[in-house]
């Protein structure tokens, strides 16, 4: 089906106009010496400082994830940051074997320790499948390849983002197509809006060491120009033919480049449809009804006991794990602010923190809505 009404773009008249191969068993813990417990509060200091540092918005809805499963949440900065240590190490051992002298290794093995003591039934606690899809989507664009279209950076937004929601969910543990269809929809947007807030970083890199979620570029192409070093462009490639943007053009001109802003509001409105299916799907569930359409990932291996759609416990399932689908809320913002700014995707304050998260977010899980 069509996806729900986009984002309006103010001042600007115009109309623009396989599975993986992995196997798909679930991840139990690896045989490996136990990391001391001075050696797991370091990880855990390690990795909450990299959620504050490269990605604050999770850094403050981590608040909402129960306190049992904020440890697995607090490994996913490392699988979104640029060249993350533990895609390399984990991508040669393939998950097996002794755990890496590497924090989030250390991190991620306690994880699994904890959730494999409480698991029922003898079942894994988290997806291995879904461990080497992220670290294979990552792997594979960590050169800043270009997308060929918005389709392949939906591909890369699920397999990524949306697959991280999903593990954190079996970190509650929570297991519901419900849940994970929703999660879908907010992982994807959430990863389309993390390629755009990206691209003035990749398209004119800071000097080495220089790199934080708040440093930002100025509108002025003066700085963009001063930079020594050239990057990427990560928009996809036909979205830029369709508006008629180069990419020598952003290296030149930078947020005057010529169809810059086209680009932007498209790429935009992909994630912004996202958020609007998600909120539909929410009201819909919350007064008894089925939802408009039916869940587009795989059922797998992992979901053949989650149940079917539609079964009558997706409310009750939302309810506890609501706090996961909080995303929506800092992406909901992060669209509303660019679209106020006409979609300069160079200005500065669309990579501040945003001081109205907090109560945002608060607001958002006390009602049950985004």
């Amino acid at each position: 089906m069509p996806f729900p009404q986009p984002l309006i773009r103010p001042r600007l008249a115009r109309s623009l106009g396989n599975r993986c191969p992995c196997s798909p068993r679930s991840y139990s813990t690896p045989r490996t010496i136990l990391s001391s417990s001075a050696e797991i509060q370091s990880a855990e200091a390690y990795c909450s400082n990299l959620l504050q540092k490269y990605d604050s918005p999770s850094s403050t809805l981590r608040a909402f994830i129960p306190p049992h499963a904020q440890p697995a949440h607090r490994f996913h900065p490392a699988c979104r940051r640029p060249a993350p240590p533990i895609l390399a190490r984990q991508h040669q051992r393939r998950l097996r074997g002794a755990t890496p002298k590497q924090p989030v290794s250390i991190l991620l093995a306690h994880v699994l320790n904890d959730l494999s003591a409480t698991a029922q039934g003898g079942k894994p606690a988290l997806s291995k499948s879904w461990f080497l899809r992220v670290i294979d989507a990552r792997e594979k664009y960590l050169n800043n390849a270009p997308y060929p279209d918005l389709v392949a950076l939906e591909a890369y937004a699920e397999n990524t983002y949306s697959t991280l929601l999903y593990l954190t969910l079996q970190a509650l543990p929570l297991h519901s197509l419900v849940l994970d269809h929703l999660a879908s929809h907010i992982g994807k947007a959430s990863g389309i809006i993390a390629v755009l807030r990206g691209l003035p970083l990749l398209a004119f890199p800071p000097p080495p060491n220089h790199h934080s979620n708040s440093a930002g570029l100025s509108p002025g192409v003066e700085m963009q120009r001063s930079g020594s070093r050239q990057g990427a462009v990560t928009l996809p490639l036909d979205v830029m033919a369709e508006v008629g943007l180069r990419e020598e053009d952003v290296f030149r001109k930078g947020a005057e480049a010529e169809g810059l802003r086209d680009a932007v509001f498209k790429v935009a409105t992909r994630a912004s449809d996202h958020l609007i299916t998600a909120r539909s799907m929410l009201r819909q569930l919350q007064k008894g009804e089925d939802f408009d359409h039916a869940f587009e990932g795989e059922v797998e291996e992992e979901r053949q006991d989650y149940g079917e759609e539609g079964d009558g416990k997706g409310k009750s399932e939302v309810e506890k794990g609501f706090g996961v689908l909080m995303p929506a809320v800092s992406a909901d913002l992060w669209l509303k602010k660019l679209e106020k700014l006409d979609f300069d995707i160079f200005r500065v304050e669309l990579r501040r923190r945003e001081w109205k998260l907090p109560w945002k977010a608060y607001w958002a899980y006390t009602r049950q809505k985004f």
